[in-house]
C-alpha cells in the first residue's frame, strides 16, 4: 500500500539564523489531514501552530500550518514565528504551486504540515526569511520527488556526520 503522504526535510544557512524544515505534505482525506486538524486544534503553552499567510485573509494553497520545534521562549521569537518565518513559508509553497511543483490539483487536495526551527538567539529576520523560504522550497521538492532515495542514504551514510552531533558520531 502507497502512503498517501511525502516526508520533506532541508537545513540550509548558518548561525543563529538557521532553518531546518521537517514537512508532511499530503491528502487532507489522509493521515496528513488528519495530522493538520489534530495540530491545529491542539495548541499548548509554548508550542503554537499557525496557518501560512501570504498576507493576511490570503492563506497559502494547499493549507500549509506552521508548528515551531522548538519552545518559544520570548515575544521576539514569537514575533520572527508569526512574521518572516510564516511568510518565508506561506511564499515557498505559493512559489512551488507557480512553478508546477505542486500541482493546481494537489494544492485543492493536499495539506502541508511544517515544522519550523527558530533559535531563541535569531536576530536578522531577512535571514529567517531567506534560509526558512529555502528550506521549505527544497523539502517541498524532496518531497515529492521521494528524495533522497534508499539507495541515496545507502551510498552515504557511514560517511556523513550530522553538524550538531560535536562528534558523538565517532
Amino acid at each position: 500500500m502507497a502512503a498517501d503522504f511525502f516526508i520533506g526535510e532541508s537545513l540550509v544557512g548558518d548561525g543563529n539564523e538557521i532553518a531546518h524544515i521537517d514537512l508532511i505534505i499530503g491528502d487532507k482525506r489522509g493521515a496528513a489531514g488528519q495530522a493538520f486538524t489534530q495540530a491545529l486544534s491542539r495548541n499548548t503553552d509554548g508550542f503554537t501552530t499557525l496557518l501560512a499567510v501570504v498576507t493576511p485573509n490570503l492563506p497559502c494553497k494547499p493549507d500549509t500550518l506552521l508548528f515551531n520545534k522548538v519552545t518559544i521562549k520570548g515575544a521576539k521569537q514569537a514575533v520572527q514565528m508569526f512574521g518572516p518565518a510564516q511568510a518565508a513559508v506561506a511564499r515557498a509553497v505559493m512559489d512551488s504551486v507557480a512553478e508546477g511543483v505542486i500541482t493546481k490539483q494537489q494544492a485543492n487536495d493536499y495539506c502541508i504540515l511544517v515544522g519550523v526551527f527558530i533559535h531563541w538567539q535569531a536576530a536578522d529576520d531577512k535571514k529567517i526569511y531567506d534560509f526558512n523560504y529555502k528550506a521549505t522550497k527544497e523539502s517541498i521538492a524532496r518531497a515529492l520527488k521521494g528524495q533522497p532515495t534508499v539507495d541515496d542514504v545507502l551510498a552515504k551514510y557511514k560517511a556523513a556526520r550530522h553538524p550538531f552531533a560535536s562528534g558523538a558520531e565517532g
